[in-house]
């Protein structure tokens, strides 16, 4: 599998699939590329799906705090492409896609983005929102302020993982889990402060092209709140929800997001295998 400089960092990516059209998938926080298979298999006779390691993710370089993690995530993506292409993103790796469809938007044929946590959005149009927000995140707030990377890891998974806990899994992925709990606190400043500049530079109502927001049925309210915002700005826009999913839905059920994607683009998609 490659690997090599890509926005000036040490990138590791695969390609799944073999179709016609090009895309490039950007996995969720803790993840890596190997994460999209489930749904490059099921596009995978229509598409060419490129999927890359976000830093400090898989075999991609250690994240060492030089730059803004977002900014440098959506300067690895770009280095990839070498034209228009389909982007799929999940939650982080989402709100990349964002930022790639903005600041290289000959780049972007069109989005498909599952429950991108761009919680500026939710924050601004529903402040109201907050308390709980944080309620939900105060064992992962308090496990940082604290160096105790373990309490934090079960914090974020309480809210964000697959339903399994904490407890369900093994000392190693525990272990892992737990060491990556500072590449979720580099992410803040983009997903809360918009240290992009999306939200109020009014970048988001720029993309003009194609996008489709996905959620699961059973996740966080504030994700419900994120995609009513950006269909909001975004002139061209569709939203759908995935029955019986949660906010790992590209892993858990990626048939189901996968046929999201392909009545989206108007491309068949694998019923199985």
């Amino acid at each position: 599998m490659p690997r090599g400089l890509k926005g000036g960092f040490v990138t590791h990516w695969q390609v799944m699939g073999q179709g016609p059209r090009a895309a490039l998938a950007i996995h969720c926080s803790l993840a890596h590329s190997g994460a999209w298979a489930g749904v490059a298999r099921a596009l995978g006779s229509h598409m060419t799906v490129t999927a890359f390691d976000l830093p400090g993710h898989g075999s991609s370089g250690a994240w060492k705090n030089k730059g803004e993690i977002q900014a440098v995530s959506t300067a690895m993506a770009a280095d990839l492409l070498d034209g228009p292409a389909d982007i799929i993103g999940h939650s982080f790796g989402a709100t990349v896609a964002l930022r790639l469809a903005a600041t290289h938007p000959h780049l972007v044929r069109s989005l498909s983005l599952y429950e991108p946590v761009f919680f500026a959005v939710a924050l601004t149009d529903q402040p109201q929102l907050r308390a709980d927000h944080e309620a939900e995140m105060a064992e992962y707030r308090a496990g940082l302020a604290t160096v105790d990377m373990r309490s934090a890891a079960r914090g974020f998974l309480r809210v964000w993982g697959d339903g399994g806990g904490w407890d369900a899994l093994p000392g190693p992925a525990r272990t892992r889990i737990a060491a990556q709990m500072p590449l979720i606190d580099a992410a803040a400043s983009a997903l809360y402060e918009d240290a992009g500049g999306m939200l109020a530079s009014g970048a988001l109502e720029r993309i003009t092209i194609p996008t489709l927001l996905m959620q699961g049925a059973r996740s966080p309210a504030i994700i419900g709140a994120i995609n009513e915002g950006l269909a909001a700005r975004l002139p061209d826009c569709r939203c759908a929800t995935i029955s019986g999913a949660d906010h790992m839905g590209p892993i858990s059920r990626p048939q189901a997001v996968a046929k999201q994607i392909a009545d989206f683009l108007g491309i068949p998609a694998r019923s199985h295998g």
